[in-house]
């Protein structure tokens, strides 16, 4: 037992003797605006890196169109996300990651990820789930903002991967919304609000280790070694106008033995896409009765839901959505929302579908089909996401720089 070991010899981790973070900047720093792609990269590949840790430090203003401060229109919550239609991650010329409307998968994700207390750390990002709006975000005197967003916040790969990267040269690409009418939210509907973006840095650490493991990653290189990198990729899927009737049956995708959907994430809004009156980072309760997820024949959950949101009966709905932190992190669950705001702000389904029966796991593709019964026909307008966590796997070798999925 531990506590008998008095001799134990006291250990001091010395493998790194030094990080620190340096900025870097866009290839065109002034070309921030909106449809623009802004590419941020980083060719010193003789540098250990430690992506997962990186950010982005965003400034900028919001303002009327003629430059003046508006009193009536806020950034919503997460609304820088909402600026940026695309985030891609490139390794030696090669896509990692990728998300698509950056804005909508990290509110979802973090919606069922992050607790009170981290969600009050993440302020500092743009995100505030628990208020209408990001009032606090923008000083009222001038209309600017700055924020950092850490990258694991908004991509699979930085959450997931915990290690340096050797010898390669790396590329984050942002692309801007066509509008920024999904960022914000006003109550004059005839204002028109423009969000410019002054300044974009990727803030990367640079780890300076110790000579044992200076060595030895060295010797790693020479070897001529693939290193694995192994992570969980969010795909976003959306379908724009549901049909106007109270059962759906939704074919989402096809996917691969490895990228198989391990979690899925439903929401729906109303009316909310483009409307500078609408916050696109809330969800609409659409009368939800019953919900089914197919891999193939295969289906979640078993039991049906029995869902009556109307009186308040989604005692269900809310447990699977407070299970996410252990089934996705292992960790104890602490969600962000008690049932009431869960119903009010985002009332979404969360179906756990990461164990599965050996045939899902044959090679065969898998078809994922999604089935929801409603308690009376879908208003107009109604949009459906799913939103899916499955596993992606690459290799790269730091010596001849070949990168590849696997």
């Amino acid at each position: 037992m531990d506590v008998l070991n008095v001799n134990e010899k006291i250990f001091i981790d010395n493998s790194i003797v030094h990080t620190e973070f340096h900025s870097y900047e866009p290839y065109l720093p002034t070309k921030l605006g909106n449809n623009d792609e802004i590419i941020i990269p980083i060719h010193e590949i003789d540098k250990y890196t430690l992506p997962c840790d990186s950010y982005l430090y965003i400034e900028g203003k919001l303002t009327k169109s003629d430059g003046t401060i508006s009193t009536t229109a806020h950034l919503i919550n997460n609304g820088i996300a909402f600026l940026f239609r695309e985030l891609r991650y490139q390794l030696n010329g090669v896509t990692i990651d990728f998300v698509r409307d950056v804005g909508l998968t990290s509110t979802l994700k973090a919606y069922l990820s992050y607790n009170t207390n981290e969600c009050t750390r993440l302020k500092n990002a743009g995100w505030n789930p628990l208020e209408s709006n990001n009032k606090s975000l923008v000083n009222i005197k001038h209309g600017s903002f700055n924020v950092c967003i850490p990258l694991k916040f908004l991509m699979g790969f930085f959450e997931d991967y915990k290690k340096i990267i050797l010898n390669c040269k790396q590329e984050l690409i942002l692309i801007r919304d066509n509008s920024d009418t999904n960022a914000i939210i006003t109550t004059d509907k005839n204002e028109t609000v423009k969000i410019i973006l002054d300044k974009l840095t990727w803030n990367m650490p640079h780890v300076s280790v110790g000579i044992p493991q200076e060595l030895s990653l060295t010797k790693l290189i020479d070897r001529n070694t693939d290193i694995v990198m192994a992570f969980r990729s969010w795909e976003l899927v959306e379908y724009p106008e549901l049909l106007k009737t109270n059962r759906h049956n939704w074919s989402v995708k096809t996917s691969t033995k490895v990228e198989t959907p391990r979690h899925i994430i439903l929401a729906f809004q109303i009316s909310k896409r483009d409307e500078k009156t609408e916050d696109m980072s809330q969800f609409n309760d659409i009368g939800l009765r019953n919900v089914k997820v197919f891999l193939n024949a295969e289906r979640y959950p078993y039991n049906d839901l029995n869902l009556d949101m109307e009186n308040d009966k989604f005692a269900v709905l809310y447990d699977m959505y407070s299970q996410f932190q252990s089934a996705y992190y292992g960790t104890k669950p602490e969600p962000v929302f008690d049932p009431a705001n869960f119903h009010k702000l985002a009332p979404i389904v969360y179906i756990n579908c990461l164990y599965q029966k050996d045939f899902l796991q044959a090679g065969a593709p898998v078809v994922m089909r999604v089935e929801f019964d409603l308690k009376k026909d879908l208003d107009k307008n109604t949009s459906a996401y799913c939103l899916i966590l499955h596993d992606k796997i690459f290799s790269y070798n730091p010596l001849t720089k070949i990168v590849k999925q696997l």
